[in-house]
């Protein structure tokens, strides 16, 4: 499976990074990752290391900006508001916006973990539009039913349901109703 990270300007960076360790040690997965420049910015902020990026924002020489090369998924990890907009009204300025544009119209399976409150209208019909254009709106709200214990299970929970939306196996966190890790 062929999968793509993107790193965008919202706080919550842990979220990706997390997932793209989980995703290094999976040997079913060819994984790039791109950072933003906004995700940069926020690193500074948040004390996070970010992963290494594949690909510039702005490389669109990179093989998912096209459809004739998409990957099977794109996860967009925190995903900034400003991002959600742009993937949302066909922006492609970037190389975020322009493989989400192609992971969407090649029926592929897109992501956007979205890591703000509250909401506006604005930002619910965004939602909207990704959602009827065949998108997952995956807000960073963590379950506690798995009687979280430390930061890293709250994080491991959103990972856990991006992987399952993705389809890829792991045990990150406890599922409702059964005792047993997933």
């Amino acid at each position: 499976m062929r999968i793509l990270v993107a790193i965008t300007g919202a706080s919550g960076l842990e979220y990706g990074r997390r997932l793209v360790e989980v995703l290094k040690h999976d040997s079913s997965v060819k994984l790039s990752v791109i950072v933003s420049e906004g995700a940069r910015e926020v690193a500074k902020a948040e004390g996070t290391e970010l992963p290494k990026a594949d690909y510039a924002e702005n490389d669109f020489s990179c093989p998912y900006a096209s459809g004739s090369n998409p990957p099977d998924a794109l996860i967009v990890i925190p995903c900034s508001l400003k991002s959600l907009g742009e993937i949302a009204n066909g922006v492609g300025d970037n190389l975020i916006n322009r493989a989400a544009e192609v992971v969407l119209k090649e029926r592929k399976k897109l992501v956007l973990v979205v890591r703000d409150t509250p909401y506006s209208l604005i930002t619910i019909k965004n939602m909207e539009r990704i959602t009827l254009a065949g998108g997952v709106i995956l807000p960073a709200c963590p379950g506690f039913y798995g009687k979280p214990k430390k930061v890293d299970d709250l994080i491991d929970f959103i990972v856990a349901r991006v992987l399952d939306q993705i389809g890829v196996k792991h045990k990150l966190s406890k599922r409702w109703g059964n005792e047993n890790i997933s």
